[in-house]
């Protein structure tokens, strides 16, 4: 396989990390937010210029693209994901992105005061010697998922200039809102046509991921009575001391900073209000179902405990299914891990079979009926200001996206 370009490859990315597309869990719109159409037509302008066929900017601001077969021989037709919007839990305005050459160690200097250390994320100690990728420490970086978009991109370029490499019928979708939980809400299913599809949206170099957590969100609202405080005795009921007793109930070492692989949680995510009403929003998560309707029952316990203290209604939880493991719908198709396994082993990566402790659009996909396991990109610490990613590890995700489609 030649060289790949590795200059062209991080302009490519530095332009979509310049875009500010985090989404909005609380708007009602299709994309969330209109500043994630700005990423979409710069796709749709890139894709076309590269040769691509059938691209498409939906009124729903999904970018669909096909790159064609190159070969009469009969294959199956892939289909590559990866979301455009970022997570709004930090800013992605204004990105400085920066490269840093051969890590020798110790903490990295992002801007004046901000340092990515190794004693608070140890993995950083495996990219010793290589360039790495991050932002100036203010804002995230947006590998999360623009480098699987720049890996896709990137692997259907390096085809197209090389037709000696025989390859099937490829379809590509790059949706919005994957981060809010509704990035396959208006996905084209019959019109992708794809025979099974990988999100490229994962993590560390060589993850592989055909497990995720099954979801449920959940709403909590408390009731009080707001009374002024020099005349409230015997009176007021405070929201705010209820959600403090309502956390204080949880099971204290099932939460995230607590838990680990397989190991499921209770996350209180969000909380608004004060003494006469408290929202509390939050997620559960674990990978087997039985032990989600587990925890699902004990919110609800919770909630008829704290009615029978404070008074009926004072306590109300809604429950909403998110999306579920999409192990069960890969499980019969497996040979699509294998076909995954065998290109990265082709690019020098050795295949590591991990859960995602979250979802992907492929769990969503998968339950639809699109087959769609999860590929590294080889970002860490996303969501979050600290965000990085290894020059070597995209350019990685690069080559076996190009060993994969040749399958």
């Amino acid at each position: 396989m030649n060289t790949l370009d590795k200059e062209q490859i991080l302009a490519r990315f530095r332009s979509y990390v310049s875009l500010d597309t985090a989404s909005d869990d609380k708007a009602k719109t299709s994309p969330s937010t209109v500043k994630q159409l700005e990423l979409a037509k710069l796709l749709y302008k890139e894709l076309t210029g590269l040769g691509l066929q059938d691209v498409e900017l939906t009124e729903y601001g999904y970018v669909l693209a096909t790159m064609p077969a190159n070969t009469d021989e009969e294959r199956p037709v892939i289909g590559l994901v990866a979301h455009m919007d970022t997570s709004s839990e930090a800013s992605g305005a204004d990105v400085k992105m920066q490269v840093h050459p051969a890590y020798v160690g110790g903490d990295l200097l992002l801007s004046e005061g901000i340092k990515l250390s190794p004693r608070d994320f140890p993995e950083l100690k495996n990219y010793i010697g290589q360039e790495i990728i991050t932002s100036d420490g203010t804002t995230l970086l947006g590998a999360d998922d623009k480098a699987g978009i720049c890996a896709i991109v990137s692997a259907c370029e390096y085809l197209l200039a090389h037709p000696e490499l025989k390859h099937g019928k490829v379809r590509l979708a790059f949706t919005p809102d994957e981060e809010v939980g509704r990035g396959t809400e208006h996905f084209p299913l019959t019109e992708f046509g794809a025979d099974f599809a990988y999100t490229v949206d994962g993590g560390a170099i060589g993850e592989l991921n055909y497990e995720t957590f099954n979801a449920c969100n959940a709403k909590i609202t408390f009731y009080g009575v707001s009374v002024h405080p020099g005349s409230a005795k015997n009176k007021m009921r405070n929201a705010v001391t209820m959600a403090a007793k309502w956390q204080m109930l949880l099971p204290a070492g099932e939460r995230p900073e607590y838990t680990e692989m397989y190991e499921g949680f209770y996350h209180s995510l969000r909380i608004s209000g004060g003494t006469d009403k408290v929202e509390l929003e939050m997620i559960l998560r674990d990978h087997d179902k039985q032990k989600l309707e587990a925890r699902k029952a004990l919110l609800l316990q919770m909630a008829d405990y704290m009615n029978s203290e404070y008074g009926a209604g004072s306590v109300v939880c809604q429950l909403e299914d998110a999306y579920c493991n999409m192990k069960e719908y890969i499980m019969p198709v497996y040979e699509i891990i294998e076909r995954a396994e065998n290109a990265m082993r082709a690019a020098g990566v050795e295949p590591q079979l991990l859960p995602v402790r979250g979802g992907t659009d492929g769990a969503r996909l998968s339950e639809m009926g699109l087959p769609c396991p999860n590929i590294f990109t080889g970002g860490h610490n996303f969501h979050g200001r600290f965000e990085y990613l290894p020059v070597p590890s995209l350019l990685k995700c690069v080559e076996v996206l190009i060993k994969l489609l040749q399958k």
